[in-house]
């Protein structure tokens, strides 16, 4: 396949990826996004807590949503031992068994201060008696005395921790980060809104790129959002597992991998008769997918979408990706692409006014 994307999105994707934008904290993010997005828009919404929309045709009275969140995985620092040792305490989904001997940037009114995760040698451990890290016993080290010392520097309860780890391009297609779950989606809609803008393409509706914030700790951000846009219509992208990955089975997991395509999801929260579009579209525009049974809930901004307004028809496009909720996310470039090229031929299949109505 061809490649879609150009220079000028590679460098916004790893400027994107590489800012931090804990759950609560988005808003530098979101504002790398809006200006890359700017050009494509003909204007934005924002929110107190800082999800943003770049809305093209905005006195239409039919809205179409296409939707991702921005937010990542992060720490609070939660207590400063008399020797100067930071305990925490998750904010979203953060795994404390990647946490040993990793690096850490903690955000403070005073600017960025390092630290690292410590963890003891493997000649002090006694063999078949070891401890495995869990969030009672993973401390930062910033390389202070005492507690004082810590508090000099700025860092109290409450300080945001985030990983410094920066994107990089695996065996030339694969593109691994941390925090692409799901600043990769805040990407690919930006390019969708790309792609219409310079394909002169005239939707008949008014389309709203939505980045919403807090999905990591609940769909709080597409909760509030969708209030304000009030959509007819809602496409989320987000990541799922590949469950080639070791260790996970297929049988309960799905089975997805990296490199096959765009993923569908069913589940209740799914409205079938978009989704059945959103097959179509990829069948008719030789776009591979793959499918994904998501049970009682996708666990996605979806949810939060379908169950809003009195219901609004709502499907859900995933990203196949390995590694989740660590700082080596993996996921392939073909995938990206074919993900941005199925929002971008779908929505142009939605007609003004179209209910998906089962009983029309």
């Amino acid at each position: 396949m061809s490649s879609i994307l150009n220079k000028k999105s590679h460098a916004f994707l790893e400027q994107y990826l590489n800012n931090p934008a804990p759950t609560g904290y988005e808003w530098e993010s979101q504002k790398i996004w809006m200006d890359y997005l700017k050009p494509y828009v003909d204007e934005f919404i924002t929110d107190t807590y800082g999800t943003a929309v770049g809305v093209i045709n905005p006195e239409a009275e039919f809205k179409v949503v296409i939707e991702a969140h921005s937010d990542e995985i992060s720490w609070y620092v939660n207590y400063i031992s008399d020797k100067g040792l930071i305990s925490v305490i998750r904010n979203g989904g953060s795994d404390h068994m990647i946490a040993p001997s990793k690096w850490v940037d903690i955000h403070t009114k005073n600017g960025v201060v390092k630290g690292v995760f410590g963890w003891p040698a493997i000649h002090t451990r006694m063999a078949g008696k070891e401890e495995t890290p869990k969030i009672e016993n993973i401390t930062i080290d910033i390389g202070a005395a005492n507690k004082e010392e810590v508090e000099k520097l700025g860092i109290h309860v409450g300080c945001v921790i985030t990983y410094p780890d920066t994107f990089q391009v695996l065996n030339k297609d694969k593109f691994v980060c941390r925090a692409l779950d799901n600043r990769i989606g805040g990407f690919m809609i930006a390019e969708v809104a790309r792609l219409l803008k310079e394909n002169d393409i005239k939707l008949p509706f008014g389309l709203y790129v939505t980045n919403s914030v807090q999905e990591e700790i609940g769909l709080r951000g597409a909760e509030m959002i969708t209030q304000t846009i009030k959509p007819n219509v809602a496409i989320v992208t987000d990541v799922c597992h590949d469950t080639t990955t070791p260790m996970l089975n297929p049988k309960k997991q799905g089975d997805n991998a990296i490199g096959k395509g765009p993923v569908i999801s069913y589940a209740p929260a799914v409205q079938q008769l978009l989704r059945d579009r959103i097959i179509e579209t990829a069948e008719a525009k030789e776009i591979p997918y793959q499918r994904l049974a998501s049970s009682r809930y996708t666990g996605t901004d979806t949810d939060a979408f379908a169950y809003s307004n009195g219901g609004v028809p709502s499907a859900l496009i995933s990203l196949p990706l390995k590694y989740m909720h660590t700082t080596v996310e993996m996921v392939h470039q073909e995938d990206v692409e074919n993900v941005i090229k199925l929002i971008f031929e779908t929505v142009q299949t939605i007609k003004n006014g179209e209910t998906f109505s089962y009983f029309a």
